[in-house]
């Protein structure tokens, strides 16, 4: 079971993130606060095993809070999460740096959330597909020299394993999962095998731990 420390400002945003973590199941609420600096400190106590934060992207005081929670990161600690105001290529590219896991938009689903909870828990980078795109726009030479985003700790979901692993937190089989994306089960088999493999896990059932 995955343990989330949930941060955000606003008390009814904070509300459904944390509803959305308790009836997930394969996460456990472990703490909420609207203050990232309250967060910081609760890590200790609390010991998540993932910081879900909802930040305003142009806040420099969430920026240098963001920051400091990287460093908790980077040094062994919960991986971060981070829902985001339009999140631009400059800005994810910094976050990333900065030791965060997943950045995601505001307007981000359920499934997505979860998804990269899992993914950012088990040592990944999960990017939404805009700021992907985003952040290849930001770094074109970068990216096109060297054929892919720049190297980080873990190997990134792609935009359809992170939703194809969104599918299966929900509990969908193969022909559920084929069925809502349009695809073949063998397409969707092909995704599962990859995403077991990047998880490190021998089972569907490993994913959710």
């Amino acid at each position: 079971m995955i343990r989330v420390l949930v941060g955000a400002t606003s008390a009814i945003v904070r509300a459904g993130l944390e509803s959305l973590v308790r009836e997930s199941p394969g996460t456990a609420l472990a703490g909420g606060s609207s203050s990232l600096a309250t967060v910081a400190r609760q890590i200790e106590t609390l010991q998540p095993d993932v910081l879900l934060i909802e930040l305003e992207r142009d806040a420099e005081e969430g920026a240098a809070a963001l920051s400091a929670l990287g460093g908790h990161s980077r040094a062994g600690g919960p991986a971060i999460v981070v829902l985001a105001d339009d999140p631009q290529g400059a800005w994810t590219a910094e976050a990333l740096r900065s030791g965060v896991r997943a950045v995601l938009p505001r307007e981000a689903t359920p499934a997505e959330i979860t998804a990269a909870l899992e993914a950012a828990a088990a040592g990944l980078v999960a990017l939404h597909p805009d700021a992907m795109d985003s952040l290849l726009r930001a770094q074109p030479h970068r990216a096109s020299s060297e054929g892919a985003m720049p190297a980080r700790p873990g190997q990134a979901l792609t935009p359809r394993e992170i939703e194809v692993l969104g599918m299966l937190a929900e509990g969908l089989g193969n022909k559920e999962i084929a069925w809502r994306l349009r695809i073949s089960e063998h397409t969707v088999k092909f995704h599962v095998a990859s995403i077991l493999g990047k998880l490190d896990a021998s089972s569907r059932t490993e994913m959710n731990y």
